[in-house]
């Protein structure tokens, strides 16, 4: 049974995910460090997780499997995940998988080296209705492959 697992803090796509989980019927974990607002039904969970580093991002990899799909723009929560074959899609669409997670990862590093050395100031562009669109088109997609027991495409 597919479960998807949003790594809540900061995460732009929370309202589509709850639209198109309820569409399927797919239980979702809120997942954070402190309590967040969520939708009133049975199928979205809060899971507030203690204060501790990395400690949503651990309860998130111990809990999901190989039929679960993980929302985050966390390259490291990514590159565990993907390693336990779970399915991982960024807010913007972007699917992390075994073929491009180490290139995300040096990315990561290589962005963070250039901000601490000053070299490039503030993160990632705002969520505009291109990106909103991608990735609800390829949660569809993931969650499809996922029900007839596919493979990532």
């Amino acid at each position: 049974m597919i479960q998807i697992y949003i790594d809540a803090d900061g995460c732009p796509v929370k309202e589509e995910v709850y639209k198109v989980a309820a569409r399927y019927k797919i239980k979702v974990y809120v997942v954070a460090n402190k309590n967040l607002k969520v939708p009133f039904d049975p199928l979205v969970e809060m899971v507030a997780v203690s204060k501790g580093f990395d400690a949503a991002d651990d309860w998130v990899v111990e809990k999901a499997g190989d039929q679960d799909i993980v929302i985050t723009s966390d390259i490291l929560l990514a590159d565990r995940c993907v390693k336990k074959k779970v399915r991982v899609l960024s807010p913007q669409g972007y699917e992390f998988t075994e073929d491009n997670i180490g290139m995300s990862v040096a990315h990561r590093e290589l962005m963070q080296n250039l901000r601490q050395m000053g070299e490039i100031r503030g993160g990632p562009a705002p969520m505009d209705k291109r990106a909103r669109s991608q990735f609800l088109g390829k949660l569809d997609q993931i969650i499809q492959a996922l029900s007839k027991g596919g493979s990532p495409s």
